[in-house]
């Protein structure tokens, strides 16, 4: 639809300038974990609504590929793709954090042995609070999950000038016995899990800004990824899990009109990914171990050459192929591209009838060999909103019925996006391409910061009141590979939007079947 959109005639680089090009003093990130956009109304989310109403709503907003926690989370704090902060997925495969098996991106113990063998680049560009800190200015990281972690993880002895807690712990460890003291103890995970969220919340609220705002603040919701994932997007618990967290929202709305400071703020609500809903389970491993590849999850001694470590993350997964061999890969393609639960393939070297990591910006140095995507489909919609099924490979605590994400559905791609303040237009609907790898650039753009390494996302000019780096024409994409095997064929799309030449993914599926069958999506 927007194939002939011009909203500029050129394109010009922007230059960060030293000076804030926004009004605000204070700014915060909220994100709902799992959030979609077709949730938000003013029955059931009604302070989101409201701040939507008064703000900027992100009619088109995107998540990035993998559409998982840890990958999105960590978009969100430095602005970049996968291919650059090396954060691949919810879980990954590093022979130097563990040899034997996958370990949780967000894991305490994992980052700061990544940091360890990496000298301090387990990430390796600067998240916006490290960039804040660095200007001078103080943040504040309250989440009911670890993801919260990668927000801010550098180590500190004691600085509770820029405070951290993710869940499991917080930063610094000398503040713990304050938190528990004034908050109690941190709740048992529960459905919905409301009680870690409201705990984090205060946490924000109440201990973190304490006497004195700091100048950005992040606060992340379990819910409703909890709740959906356990009974499915849209069930009863789902929505009571959805009103939960905007009830969070209202207290922190009503924290900063307490203060007086709502009109100095900007915020910014928004979730790491969509959701889809679980039609059945699938084991990749044992697809291409049938296929004569040695692959498993875990090891008892390091693989050897030729072993394969497969890493499952619900909708996608990751194998790694010790050595590399292409006779190795090439198996391990053909076996999946012969899966009715295949989706999309992709390869580092784009071998026939995959892409190339590249196209979904995931050629990163410690990439996988090979990932494959699970397939879905759209069904009718139910409850007035849309009802994709999708495969769910690796995760074996959720079944059919439940829901799960990681996949190129469009409802696990599209996620939710407010933005409100002093520096936003009031009562906007934008139908332009946006993605959660924009939203650092912007609030760099509107703080004055300047980054120490060039971020892969836009300016989200098309929401701001103020002057902005000039935006172009919207240029709209698809891919597709194929391959012709001795049974059939196998054939995959990719379907992106493109805005000042950063990529939105809109969808992707494949399929196995005769020749003459035709490509889904066409």
């Amino acid at each position: 639809m927007f194939r002939f959109l011009l909203v500029g005639l050129i394109m010009v680089a922007w230059q960060m300038s030293a000076l804030a090009a926004g009004q605000a003093k204070y700014f915060v990130l909220v994100v709902w974990d799992g959030m979609r956009p077709d949730f938000v109304t003013p029955e059931l989310t009604p302070a989101l609504y409201g701040l939507r109403k008064s703000g900027v709503w992100f009619a088109n907003h995107h998540s990035v590929y993998p559409t998982s926690t840890e990958v999105n989370g960590t978009a969100l704090a430095t602005g970049v793709f996968p291919r650059r902060s090396g954060v691949m997925a919810n879980r990954d495969y590093q022979a130097e954090i563990d040899p034997l098996k996958s370990f949780g991106t967000e894991s305490f113990d994992a980052i700061r042995r990544g940091d360890e063998v990496t000298g301090g680049k387990y990430m390796r560009v600067s998240t916006l609070a490290e960039m804040v800190q660095a200007d001078g200015g103080r943040t504040a990281v309250a989440g009911a999950k670890g993801v919260a972690l990668l927000q801010d993880r550098l180590p500190r002895t004691n600085d509770l000038a820029s405070p951290v807690w993710f869940a499991t712990g917080g930063l610094p460890e000398s503040n713990f016995a304050a938190l528990t003291n004034r908050l109690g103890g941190f709740p048992a995970a529960a459905t919905p899990n409301e009680a870690r969220d409201t705990w984090a919340t205060r946490c924000l609220t109440e201990v973190f800004w304490g006497k004195e705002m700091p100048r950005y603040s992040v606060l992340w919701l379990s819910e409703p990824d909890a709740s959906q994932h356990r009974y499915g997007p849209g069930s009863p618990v789902a929505l009571a899990a959805i009103r939960s967290s905007d009830q969070r929202l209202a207290s922190v709305l009503n924290e900063l009109d307490r203060r007086g400071i709502r009109s100095e703020t900007d915020i910014i609500v928004v979730s790491d990914h969509g959701f889809s809903t679980i039609a059945e389970d699938a084991d990749v491993a044992a697809s291409v171990r049938a296929a004569g590849v040695n692959v498993r999850a875990a090891w008892d001694k390091p693989p050897g050459q030729d072993d394969v470590v497969s890493v499952g993350n619900g909708g996608s997964v990751l194998l790694y192929v010790i050595g590399k061999s292409p006779a190795v890969i090439q198996k391990i393609v053909t076996a999946l591209q012969q899966r009715p639960s295949s989706g999309v393939i992709f390869t580092r070297a784009g071998l026939p009838g995959t892409f190339p990591l590249a196209e979904v910006m995931l050629d990163s140095p410690t990439a996988p060999d090979v990932l494959v995507a699970s397939s879905w489909k759209m069904s009718a919609p139910i409850g007035g909103h849309p009802h994709v099924e999708v495969v769910n490979d690796g995760y074996t605590n959720y079944h059919a019925g439940g829901g799960m994400h990681v996949t190129l559905s469009p409802t696990d791609l599209h996620n939710t996006a407010v933005a409100a303040g002093p520096d936003f237009r009031r009562g906007v609907t934008s139908p332009l391409p946006s993605g959660n790898v924009d939203i650092v650039p912007t609030l760099v753009y509107l703080m004055g910061l300047n980054p120490p390494a060039p971020l892969d996302g836009r300016v989200l000019s098309e929401a701001l009141v103020g002057a902005a780096p000039p935006l172009a024409k919207v240029q709209p994409g698809r891919r597709e590979a194929s391959s012709s095997l001795p049974d059939g064929n196998w054939q995959q799309y990719l379907k992106f939007t493109e805005v000042n030449g950063v990529r939105y993914l809109e969808e992707g599926n494949g399929h196995w079947a005769p020749a003459a069958d035709h490509l889904p999506g066409h």
